[in-house]
C-alpha cells in the first residue's frame, strides 16, 4: 500500500472515531430531555435516536459540501492530507476531554477550528477561505441565541394554551408527544452533525487525488451514518446528565417546547448548508424554555460553565490543529 492510499485510509478512519465519539457525544444532548422526564427509558431512547441519526444522517449532504469545501479549497491545499490527519486528532482529544468532564462542548466548532489551524499553519492565512469560514461561524454563533428565543416563546405559547389545565394529566399527554419530538430531534441531529465527518472524508479524497467534486460519495454517508448510529448506542451519559438535569428541573412540557425549538433550528441550518453546533443549539433551546418558566428555576452557574467552553473551543482547538500539524510535518 502506497502512502497516499495509507494516509487517505487513516483520515477514513479517524473520521469515523470522530463521528462515533461525536456520536455518544452530542447525541446524548438530543435524547436528554426525554430520559430527564422518564418520557422514554435510557435503553428506548438511545435505540430511538440512534435510529433517527441513522436515518438523518442519510437524507442530506449539503452541510457536507460545506465542510469540504468553505473553510479551505481540497484542490489547491498543499500537504492537505496532513492537515485533515492533524485537525481530526485535534478534534478528537478535545471531545474526549470536554466528555470526561461532562461539559456539553461542541463537536462543530472543535473540528472547524482544528482544520483552520491546521490550514494556517500550513499554507498561512491566505489559505482560509475566510468568506465561508466567516460565514460558517455565524451560524455557530447566531443558531443558540436564535434557539433561545423560539424556546422562550414556544413555551410561553404552550403556557397560554394549557393555563387551564389539569398538571397531571398535561405531564401524562406531554410524555407521549415527547416520543414524537425527541425523534425529531435525534433526525436533526443526524441530518447536521453526521455531514461534517463525510465533509472531511470527501475533502480527503479530493486532496488524495480520488474524488474529483465536492459531492459525497454514498459509501462515505453510509459509513458517516452508521459510525454516529453505533456511538449513539453506547450513550453518554455523563452529557446527559448535565443537559437532562443541571440546567433546570425539566417537566415533559418543558422538554417538548425545547425538543422542538432545537429540531426546527437544526434542521432549518441544515436546509441552509450551515453546519451549527447542536449541542449549542439544544442547550440553549432548554435555556430559553426555563427562562420562560421561570428565571430563577435554571441553574446559572451550569449555563455559565457551557458557555465559557463554548467560546474557548474554536481558539483552542485551532491552536491544537495548528500544533499538531506542526509536530506532525517534523517527521512525515
Amino acid at each position: 500500500m502506497d502512502t497516499l492510499l495509507l494516509t487517505v485510509v487513516i483520515i477514513v478512519i479517524l473520521a469515523l472515531i470522530f463521528d462515533f465519539i461525536n456520536g455518544f457525544h452530542d447525541t446524548a444532548n438530543a435524547i436528554a430531555t426525554a430520559v430527564s422526564t422518564r418520557a422514554l427509558t435510557p435503553r428506548r431512547a438511545i435505540i430511538l435516536a440512534a435510529t433517527m441519526n441513522f436515518l438523518g444522517a442519510l437524507t442530506f449532504t449539503g452541510v457536507a459540501q460545506t465542510i469540504t469545501s468553505g473553510i479551505a479549497d481540497p484542490f489547491e491545499l498543499d500537504n492537505g492530507l496532513l492537515v485533515i490527519v492533524a485537525a481530526l486528532i485535534s478534534a478528537i482529544i478535545w471531545n474526549l476531554l470536554t466528555w470526561y468532564l461532562g461539559i456539553p462542548s461542541s463537536s462543530s466548532h472543535a473540528i472547524i477550528g482544528a482544520i483552520t489551524g491546521a490550514v494556517i499553519v500550513s499554507a498561512g492565512a491566505g489559505a482560509v477561505h475566510f468568506k465561508g469560514f466567516i460565514s460558517i461561524v455565524e451560524g455557530l454563533i447566531f443558531s443558540p441565541f436564535i434557539a433561545f428565543i423560539i424556546g422562550y416563546i414556544i413555551y410561553a405559547i404552550i403556557k397560554v394554551i394549557f393555563k387551564n389545565a389539569k398538571l397531571a394529566k398535561t405531564n401524562k399527554q406531554f410524555r407521549l408527544v415527547q416520543v414524537i419530538t425527541a425523534a425529531g430531534q435525534s433526525y436533526a441531529h443526524g441530518t447536521n452533525d453526521a455531514q461534517k465527518s463525510m465533509g472531511i472524508i470527501t475533502m480527503a479524497l479530493i486532496v488524495g487525488g480520488m474524488h474529483s467534486t465536492t459531492e459525497v460519495p454514498f459509501w462515505v454517508q453510509f459509513a458517516c451514518a452508521t459510525a454516529m448510529a453505533l456511538g449513539t448506542s453506547i450513550g453518554g451519559w455523563r452529557i446527559i446528565k448535565t443537559v437532562g438535569g443541571k440546567i433546570m428541573k425539566i417537566r415533559p412540557v418543558n422538554g417538548v417546547a425545547a425538543d422542538l425549538t432545537g429540531a426546527t433550528v437544526i434542521f432549518g441550518a441544515t436546509l441552509f448548508h450551515l453546519p451549527v453546533s447542536t449541542t449549542h443549539v439544544i442547550s440553549s433551546a432548554i435555556l430559553g424554555v426555563g427562562s420562560s418558566h421561570r428565571v430563577k428555576g435554571v441553574n446559572w452557574g451550569v449555563a455559565k460553565r457551557m458557555v465559557v467552553t463554548w467560546v474557548i473551543t474554536l481558539p483552542i482547538s485551532a491552536t491544537l490543529g495548528g500544533l499538531f500539524y506542526w509536530i506532525l510535518n517534523l517527521f512525515f
